[in-house]
């Protein structure tokens, strides 16, 4: 992928996540699919599923990773994440873009979803580019007091008009990861 195709904000945001290379990810909100393929390009035997609410966005991102998504290393699901269900423990890491319902309103299921399907040490982090950089704050402070209520240890990064709230599970992660 060439880097005037992708917007700092996700490859700010995949360089925060930091995927190992056998890390399952989750990405909510993935849109045309631009940071499943910067999380493809770190990942050797690991894997990400992505869901969108919109078709079309779902079916480019397929397209254009059509390649991860034969070698079975990426999958696209159409659905909100209010419809989303994985069994528990599926995932080491989520990561969401500019997902808004995180800071406008009440996330309490959502946030309690994420937590079930998080492995343990498992992480997330809700990345956000605010239109109006002095919201950065704002928005960080709601999002990381709600991560915390749900159980995890959370951490706010912020870098230029972009913010990140990490949230760790606490735990030991899977044999042979760091």
């Amino acid at each position: 992928m060439r880097a005037l195709d992708v917007p700092e904000r996700l490859s700010w945001a995949v360089r925060i996540l930091d995927p190992a290379p056998d890390d399952r990810v989750l990405e909510i909100g993935c849109g045309r699919g631009v940071a499943v393929g910067l999380l493809c390009d770190r990942l050797t035997t690991g894997t990400v599923t992505a869901v969108d609410r919109s078709a079309s966005a779902v079916a480019a991102a397929r397209r254009r990773n059509r390649e991860a998504v034969a070698a079975g290393r990426a999958a696209f699901h159409v659905r909100s994440l209010e419809e989303t269900d994985f069994a528990t423990g599926s995932f080491d890491k989520v990561l969401a873009v500019n997902v808004n319902l995180f800071w406008t309103r009440p996330a309490d299921a959502e946030l309690t979803a994420l937590r079930r399907w998080l492995a343990p040490a498992g992480m997330l982090c809700l990345c956000w580019e605010p239109p109006d950089g002095r919201r950065a704050g704002v928005i960080a402070g709601k999002v990381e007091r709600a991560v915390a209520a749900a159980g995890f240890a959370t951490r706010t990064v912020r870098d230029d008009g972009l913010v990140a709230v990490l949230g760790v599970l606490p735990g030991e992660g899977r044999p042979g990861q760091s």
